[in-house]
C-alpha cells in the first residue's frame, strides 16, 4: 500500500476530480440517449463544479497556471448555470 504523504493525497484529489469531471459526460450521454435528444441534466453541472474545484485545488498545489486559469474560468460557468437552474426551479414553484 502506498505511503500516505501530502503528495499522494494531492494526486488522489487530482485523480478524483478528474474522475468526477469525466463522469459528467457519461451522465449527459445516458440522459441524451434516454430522451433521444440533447439533454444536460442538473447533475452534470454539480459534477462539473465539484470536479472542477478538486482539479483547481490540485492545479494550485502543482502551481500550473494554464490549468489554474482553465479550471477557474470553468467554475464560473458551472456556478452560473447552477444559479439559472435554481432560479428556474424557484420560478416554477411560484
Amino acid at each position: 500500500m502506498p505511503e500516505l504523504t501530502p503528495h499522494n493525497i494531492w494526486v488522489a484529489v487530482g485523480f478524483g476530480g478528474q474522475a468526477l469531471f469525466t463522469s459528467r459526460f457519461l451522465v449527459q450521454w445516458i440522459a441524451t440517449e434516454r430522451h433521444r435528444q440533447s439533454v444536460v441534466p442538473n447533475v452534470f453541472w454539480y459534477l462539473s463544479l465539484v470536479g472542477g474545484l478538486m482539479l483547481l485545488s490540485y492545479a494550485i498545489w502543482i502551481r500550473e497556471w494554464v490549468f489554474i486559469l482553465g479550471q477557474g474560468s470553468g467554475i464560473l460557468v458551472y456556478t452560473r448555470n447552477l444559479w439559472f437552474v435554481r432560479r428556474q426551479k424557484a420560478a416554477a414553484a411560484d
